[in-house]
């Protein structure tokens, strides 16, 4: 019995571990997606084609459902629209990590909350302290994030120099510090909330809610009922993008057929399938054969669980396609007229960088160093204290999430151009710092090394 348990145990790791190394080989190739349509849209707005650029995000769409009408620009339905899928993704992450990933319990959690926390506040009062009382004040939230994609591509270039443990830290550092900006958004970027629409939208949560608790595991009336809420959202004064976040929390994680069960139900079809086989017949005469197969691949599809299904089906989509657009709707800054020296030195500018970079740095770093004193957690496998301050740094890349929360904070172009160019730059610098910390680390310092 302890035999089987112990095997139970190995090969339940063996797949988090699989399902790890899946989920950074995205996350890495789509951060060079990432990099390369962010660099054509920087190219695009300071070339001869700039009008052209411009104005193909100003582009009207409008939807008209029965007595329903949505109108937006390209750009708008890009980052109210598309970035709510983008923003149910990242809840299906956080649901499956607080279920049974690095958040799923307090002791595997404390480490990259704890972190996370503290690469949040402390970028936030450095920027508060370069805007504090001026016109960018609004924009404390902007050096907040970390962009989990840039990040993780980075360690990827150091191979295995750099621990997994690591790697994992980071990751779950990232989705941890995705909840806190998920909070800001939904908090403190909202001018006016309709509470009419909001409660629509709440009432149709609770549906999708009692779904879950009936067991229904088709996505077709979760989409349908989402997308009203998604709409609800969009008329409430809360950014859409928080209703994608709360449609995957109410996903089903648990799938409607147990693997084992299928084994032996599949057994069964497949002896029927062998039973009636006539030798030379054409496939299809066999009809009963090809009912049974339809059956099972019908059947195989419930033993993963909604939430499984949807996050390995919408990744790729979100990673190789949202995001992309996203950054070549956003990361066109336009430089032409400016004087990038005056640039460097404004408040925001000031603000993002010192907050990205140092604040990041520091937050992270002291608050975990004060997490293992007070042994509320412990370090990760072969992870020392150099790993962690450079994981500090990385933290400082916060392109897209960064990005989106610039679009919410500031409608004067000229702090929007300035946010941007500095989420732009300092991003490039705290990574090429990470990189070449983290390489001089792995070369010098023996793992758990205690300070």
């Amino acid at each position: 019995m302890l035999g089987k348990a112990v095997s139970v145990t190995k090969r339940t790791a063996n797949r988090a571990q699989e399902d790890f190394h899946r989920f950074l080989a995205l996350e890495v190739s789509g951060g060079v997606v990432l990099l390369v349509a962010a660099i054509i849209a920087l190219i695009a707005a300071n070339s001869p084609l700039a009008d052209s650029y411009a104005r193909l995000w100003e582009i009207p769409i409008s939807i008209n459902i029965g007595g329903w009408h949505i109108s937006e620009s390209l750009i708008g339905w890009i980052d109210d629209g598309l970035m709510a899928l983008f923003f149910f993704v990242v809840g299906l992450e956080i649901k499956r990590e607080v279920l049974v990933g690095e958040l799923s319990s307090a002791r595997k959690a404390a480490l990259p909350i704890i972190a996370a926390i503290g690469g949040m506040l402390a970028p936030a009062l450095i920027y508060i302290l370069f805007n504090r009382g001026t016109s960018g004040a609004a924009g404390w939230g902007i050096p907040m994030a970390t962009d989990i994609a840039f990040a993780l591509g980075v360690l990827a270039l150091l191979g295995s120099a750099v621990p997994v443990g690591l790697k994992v830290f980071l990751t779950a550092l990232a989705i941890a510090d995705d909840i806190g900006a998920i909070i800001v958004i939904a908090m403190f970027y909202t001018e006016q909330i309709h509470w009419a629409w909001l409660g629509a939208g709440l009432l149709l949560l609770l549906f999708l809610v009692a779904l879950n608790l009936m067991k229904v595991d088709s996505p077709v009336p979760y989409a349908i009922i989402a997308t009203v809420i998604w709409f609800c959202f969009l008329h409430s004064g809360i950014h859409a993008t928080i209703a994608g976040v709360l449609v995957a929390l109410t996903i089903p994680a648990t799938a409607r057929t147990q693997p084992l069960a299928f084994v032996e139900w599949t057994r069964g079809k497949l002896d029927r399938i062998v039973g009636c086989d006539v030798p030379g017949a054409h496939v299809l005469e066999d009809a009963e054969q090809q009912y049974l197969a339809l059956e099972i691949r019908s059947e195989a599809l419930h033993v993963a669980a909604p939430l499984q299904r949807l996050e390995h089906g919408l990744q790729p989509f979100t990673t190789y396609l949202i995001l992309p657009l996203f950054a070549l709707a956003n990361a066109g800054v336009t430089l032409t007229g400016y004087n990038l020296a005056e640039l460097l030195i404004q408040p925001v500018t000031l603000g993002i960088f010192f907050g990205l970079i140092a604040g990041k740095a520091l937050g992270i770093f002291s608050l975990t160093w004060i997490a293992i004193k007070l042994k509320l957690a412990d370090l990760p496998p072969n992870v020392n204290w150099g790993h962690i301050a450079g994981a500090g740094i990385l933290g400082g890349i916060g392109f897209t999430m960064s990005l989106f929360v610039s679009n919410l904070a500031f409608s004067d172009p000229l702090l929007l151009a300035e946010a941007k160019f500095a989420i732009l730059v300092t991003s490039l610098v705290a990574g090429a710092l990470g990189l070449v910390f983290l390489k001089l680390v792995s070369k010098r310092t023996p793992a758990n090394e205690v300070v």
